[in-house]
C-alpha cells in the first residue's frame, strides 16, 4: 500500500511548481488532518463539542472544533514557511505570517477548517477543505489581498479531508483527483482511491428542501424532474442530504449525483463561500470528469471582489450540471 508521503514523492514532477515546496505545504496539510482527526474521534469523550460562545464573520455561531481545526491547520502551515498568508471561513480577515521565511513563501492558503461542524454533536461526518494558489504579489513582503482574490482556475492544488466512519483526504494537483484512507494504527495516509472519475450521470440529488419555497423557479422545476418516475432515466432520482458540504460531494463524487445550494429569497447571493467552499471542490470536480456551475457557467471562471463572498452552486455529474444550467438559461429567456 502506497503512503500519501511515498506518493507525493512519487509526483513532484506532476505539480505545477515543483521544487519541493508544495510537497512540504501538503505534508504540513496532512499533519494537521491528522491532529483534528485524532480531537474529533474524542468527540463526547472530552469537552470539545458545541459552541465556542463566539461568531464568526459570516454571524455563524462557532463550534469549539472550528477554533481548534482554525488554529491546528493555521499553525501547520506557518511552521513549514511555505506560506505567506492564509484566509480562512474562520477569521474576519487574511493572515500574515511574519517570519523572514513565511514572508518569502511562494504560496497561499484558503481554508474551511471544519465543515459541518455543528453535526459534530451528533456523531455526524465533517470535514475540512483547503485551496492552494501561487502569490502573485513580490516575494520577501508580506502577503497582500491580491494573493487571495483569485478566480479558481489559478489554483495549483485543492482537495479536503472528511472525518467519518473513516478518515480521507482526497487532493488533485490538475493530474487527476487520489484519495487517501487514514490508518491510526500506522499513523499514515494509504492511497485507497486512485484517479477518481465520477460518473457523467448519477441517481442522488443533494438539497436542503426545507427552503424549497424560498428556491427559484428553475430549481423547484428541477427537483420536479428528479422525481418523476422514469424508466428510460431511471427516476425518480435518490435524495440524499446530509448538511455537511463535504460529506455530500464525496458521496456524489464517487457515486454520480448533484449537490444544489441555490441562491434563495432571503439570500439571493447564495450561502456558500466561493473561496473557501465552492472553488476547491469545483477543482476536484473538473479533474474528476464533473461541473461545477453557478448556474449560468463555470464557478472557476468567477473573479473574487472579497474574501467571503457568496455564490449559488451547483456540482456534481456532468450531465445533471447541465440540465439545471439549461434550465436556467430557458428561464432567463422567458
Amino acid at each position: 500500500m502506497k503512503t500519501l508521503g511515498e506518493f507525493i514523492v512519487e509526483h513532484q514532477h506532476d505539480f505545477p511548481h515543483a521544487t519541493g515546496e508544495l510537497s512540504s505545504l501538503l505534508s504540513a496539510i496532512r499533519l494537521a488532518a491528522k491532529v483534528c482527526h485524532r480531537e474529533i474521534n474524542k468527540a463526547g469523550l472530552v469537552d470539545i463539542t458545541g459552541a465556542a460562545g463566539e461568531t464568526n464573520i459570516q454571524g455563524e455561531a462557532q463550534q469549539k472544533l472550528d477554533v481548534y481545526a482554525n488554529n491546528k491547520f493555521k499553525a501547520a502551515l506557518e511552521a513549514r514557511g511555505e506560506v505567506c498568508g492564509i484566509a480562512s471561513e474562520e477569521e474576519d480577515n487574511f493572515v500574515i505570517f511574519e517570519s523572514d521565511l513565511s514572508r518569502d513563501g511562494k504560496y497561499v492558503v484558503l481554508m474551511d477548517p471544519l465543515d459541518g461542524s455543528s453535526n459534530i454533536d451528533v456523531n455526524v461526518s465533517v470535514g475540512t477543505i483547503f485551496s492552494i494558489y501561487k502569490r502573485i504579489s513580490e516575494r520577501g513582503q508580506p502577503a497582500q489581498l491580491e494573493d487571495f482574490l483569485q478566480p479558481g482556475h489559478k489554483q495549483v492544488a485543492a482537495g479536503y479531508v472528511v472525518y467519518g466512519s473513516s478518515t480521507m483526504l482526497v487532493f488533485t494537483t490538475g493530474n487527476g483527483v487520489n484519495g487517501f484512507t487514514y490508518d491510526p494504527s500506522l499513523g499514515v495516509f494509504c492511497l485507497s482511491h486512485q484517479k477518481i472519475q465520477t460518473p457523467p450521470d448519477g441517481q442522488i440529488y443533494s438539497i436542503n428542501e426545507g427552503n424549497y419555497h424560498k428556491f427559484p423557479q428553475s430549481v423547484k422545476q428541477y427537483l420536479k424532474y428528479c422525481q418523476e418516475p422514469d424508466d428510460a432515466t431511471n427516476r425518480p432520482y435518490t435524495a440524499r442530504y446530509i448538511g455537511s458540504l463535504v460529506s455530500d460531494f464525496h458521496r456524489n463524487l464517487l457515486k454520480g449525483g448533484i449537490y444544489l445550494y441555490p441562491s434563495t429569497a432571503t439570500n439571493p447571493e447564495g450561502k456558500l463561500r466561493l473561496l473557501y467552499e465552492c472553488n476547491p471542490l469545483a477543482f476536484l470536480a473538473e479533474q474528476a470528469g464533473g461541473i461545477a456551475s453557478d448556474g449560468r457557467g463555470r464557478i472557476m471562471d468567477i473573479v473574487p471582489t472579497s474574501l467571503h463572498q457568496r455564490t449559488p452552486y451547483f456540482i456534481g455529474s456532468s450531465n445533471m450540471v447541465k440540465r439545471v444550467e439549461a434550465l436556467v438559461a430557458e428561464l432567463d429567456q422567458s
